[in-house]
């Protein structure tokens, strides 16, 4: 996707469901609804970065929105780990349970069962991630050594059945990109140690980030909403954990992701990467950045909708 003259690119946080505050964010982003009711701007294009889906009330308005967008030109939309997750569970399940997380999505679609068949269908035709001419833009974490093989077979980003069929292999690289590119890096925790997550969901390992130049303890890389018992946060890092991790350094085009579940008022990771995930669908914020090809990105191009605000 390229930074066009006299254009830009407006990036847009995990929606999940949650049409009516993305409608308010477009609005305040000056884009309008057109007669043929597709949202679009005079000079400009979303990119949203990924999970549409789950979780949230509005799922099936907030994909049929995009999808319009989409087809009008007026936007692109990359996977997130939901969207892989339920192509993964509907097209090849290979008999496994559908996971929890796409109840609220079912539950949307039921008595509409050819809409969620046609709309697994558009989410094939998605990609992975975007490699612009100055800026990246992924929903989790951009691993040069996986997307750089994958985008030179698969420029457009796209994947294939293939590649879902192949992702069932965990020792696969299909399984191994879709895992770090829309989950992210993790760390499994030390010896049998188990954390329960905000949804729950008891966990051997936890995400981590992946900008920290030189870190040395757990508490140096956590990035979740869930934090580490206090004496894992001490622990220090062996070095087995530190070849694990992944860097991004600040000598990279600007990058965008989502993911990650941040709190709190929106601002920038670093000069060259930011979050655009602030829990809109659990009453935090709907954040949009407004790109318009610089080079170090600046906090005041960040846009939001309050979601607590109603």
């Amino acid at each position: 996707m390229a930074v066009a003259q006299g254009g830009g690119v407006d990036l847009i946080g995990d929606v999940h469901g949650c049409a009516s505050l993305l409608e308010r964010l477009l609005e305040r982003l000056d884009y309008h609804r057109g007669r043929d009711g597709v949202w679009r701007h005079a000079h400009r294009r979303a990119l949203f970065l990924g999970d549409l889906i789950d979780r949230g009330p509005e799922i099936r308005e907030t994909v049929e929105l995009v999808r319009e967008m989409v087809a009008a030109g007026s936007a692109e939309a990359l996977l997130g780990n939901h969207e892989i997750s339920a192509l993964r569970a509907f097209l090849h399940p290979g008999g496994a349970r559908v996971p929890r997380v796409h109840k609220a999505t079912l539950e949307q679609y039921s008595g509409h069962e050819a809409q969620w068949r046609d709309t697994l269908g558009w989410m094939l035709e998605r990609p992975l991630c975007v490699e612009g001419e100055r800026f990246r833009a992924v929903h989790a974490c951009w691993d040069p050594s996986l997307v750089q093989p994958f985008l030179a077979s698969h420029p457009d980003g796209r994947i294939d059945h293939m590649m879902l069929e192949r992702a069932s292999d965990p020792q696969s690289f299909f399984h191994q990109l879709f895992d770090r590119l829309t989950r992210g890096p993790q760390l499994r925790l030390p010896g049998a140690r188990t954390i329960t997550s905000h949804d729950g969901i008891e966990r051997h390992s936890f995400r981590t980030s992946f900008w920290i130049p030189g870190p040395e303890r757990y508490g140096d890389v956590v990035f979740q909403p869930d934090p580490l018992p206090d004496d894992l946060e001490r622990r220090p890092l062996d070095e087995s954990a530190k070849r694990r991790l992944v860097s991004y350094g600040d000598d990279q085009p600007p990058l965008f992701v989502g993911h990650y579940w941040c709190r709190g008022v929106p601002a920038l990771i670093a000069a060259n990467l930011a979050c655009l995930d602030y829990s809109a669908v659990n009453g935090g914020a709907l954040v949009a950045y407004r790109f318009d090809g610089e080079r170090r990105l600046d906090a005041d191009r960040l846009v939001w909708i309050d979601a607590a605000r109603g």
